[in-house]
């Protein structure tokens, strides 16, 4: 384990200075209660008169979708069967259906398996000469891709402004990532309108990935700036004092708002500083038993924070105090506390302790996966093996 860690902190050293070399973007954003209305002008003043719009079954027949149909080009083509897991081969339909009605921008409008297989989508339009497999990873696209708008209608994944798209590969279930600057939105559309139709579970399972996007960065030791920081204790501290009026109140739109506030700076967070190991087990328990990837995260992440043991016990004393769990105390004890506040905040919203899905023979294909993922790119308070990684996902499973 000696020799695996030198060589991942040495590999993460590298990407580091690599990162301060490059350029950081956001996209432009457009928010606020109706602000769905401006897509037309977006783009218009783009020059883009084809758009192809991704979404799923249930928003391709909102009324809001209608409305905007109504102030789109003649030319527009509806995409509305994305999967809450969209599969490789998915993409490639869509990708066909793009070239056929010959659009020239992309607008993704839903949660993350929506704005993540427009992504794809659009890696592929991108390089017709690479699968999906070829480009999964870091930097593999590297050409410029359609004009983008993203419009979230969950406040979780943060994918509206990061540069990832997860697949998931039709014949081994296994979920990967495709990351590149090139597939960063140009537009995020917020408008807090769009959101208050969620219903409690998913505002709570959502709600929790952006939490998991934002400790995760924060812990990172290394990929930080000083933006990320900033963005990584503002998202929390507005999760821990918004998302449950959220998940209680739905049509509040100040929660609603403040929840997709936190998620972007979530997602700009993690875009930059990464995430960990509560993702990599989350993608594993996603691609084999199809549990939706935010309920993951929010059981796979107290196990995580109290297995980081005292490695983590100053920034989450740090977080406890900022967010109002724990002023007095040892770092340790308000570390356990903020821990304790997590899952209280699970059992709040109805969101399980344990997954007993997964099965036991599964569990070391699942740390393999996981360990696949998470080293040696992840930037983790402690780098794990396939032994340790078994060691968790037996605790989250309840077994």
């Amino acid at each position: 384990m000696g020799i695996k860690k030198l060589f991942c902190r040495c590999y993460q050293k590298t990407v580091d200075i690599a990162m301060k070399t490059m350029k950081w973007r956001e996209p432009e954003r457009v928010e606020g209660v109706d602000s769905f209305h401006s897509i037309p002008e977006i783009l218009e003043n783009a020059k883009k008169w084809a758009p192809m719009i991704v979404t799923g079954p249930t928003l391709g027949k909102s009324n809001f979708l209608k409305a905007l149909y109504g102030e789109l080009s003649e030319r527009t083509f509806v995409y509305d069967k994305v999967a809450s897991d969209p599969l490789v081969s998915q993409v490639e339909e869509m990708v066909k259906l793009y070239q056929q009605h010959q659009c020239d921008c992309i607008v993704a409008i839903g949660g993350g398996s929506n704005i993540d297989a427009a992504k794809a989508m659009a890696a592929r339009i991108a390089r017709p000469d690479r699968s999906l497999a070829r480009m999964a990873g870091t930097m593999k696209v590297g050409r410029e891709t359609p004009f983008f708008v993203a419009v979230p209608t969950t406040a979780g994944t943060g994918s509206e402004t990061t540069i990832a798209a997860v697949v998931t590969d039709d014949a081994t279930g296994r979920k990967y990532s495709i990351s590149d600057g090139v597939l960063l939105p140009d537009f995020a559309v917020m408008d807090p309108s769009l959101t208050v139709s969620m219903p409690p579970a998913l505002t709570a399972a959502t709600g929790m990935d952006a939490l998991t996007h934002a400790i995760e960065a924060y812990l990172n030791v290394s990929y930080h700036t000083d933006e990320t920081r900033e963005n990584c204790e503002d998202a929390i501290c507005g999760i821990m004092e918004f998302l449950e009026l959220a998940y209680e109140q739905g049509d509040s739109l100040e929660a609603r708002e403040e929840m997709l506030i936190a998620s972007y700076k979530a997602g700009a967070a993690f875009t930059r500083a990464c995430v960990g190991n509560v993702h990599a087990i989350a993608h594993t328990i996603g691609g084999l038993y199809h549990v939706p990837h935010g309920l993951a995260n929010a059981v796979v992440l107290p196990y995580v924070l109290e297995d980081y043991g005292e490695a983590v016990y100053k920034p989450l004393a740090r977080l406890a105090e900022l967010s109002n769990v724990a002023c007095e105390g040892s770092e340790q004890e308000k570390s356990a506390r903020f821990v304790e506040a997590i899952r209280q905040m699970n059992a709040f919203m109805g969101l399980p302790e344990h997954l007993p899905q997964i099965q036991v023979e599964d569990v070391a294909k699942m740390a393999k996966w996981a360990d696949k993922e998470a080293n040696p790119l992840y930037p983790v308070p402690v780098i794990y093996d396939k032994k340790r990684f078994e060691r968790v996902i037996l605790k989250v499973a309840g077994k």
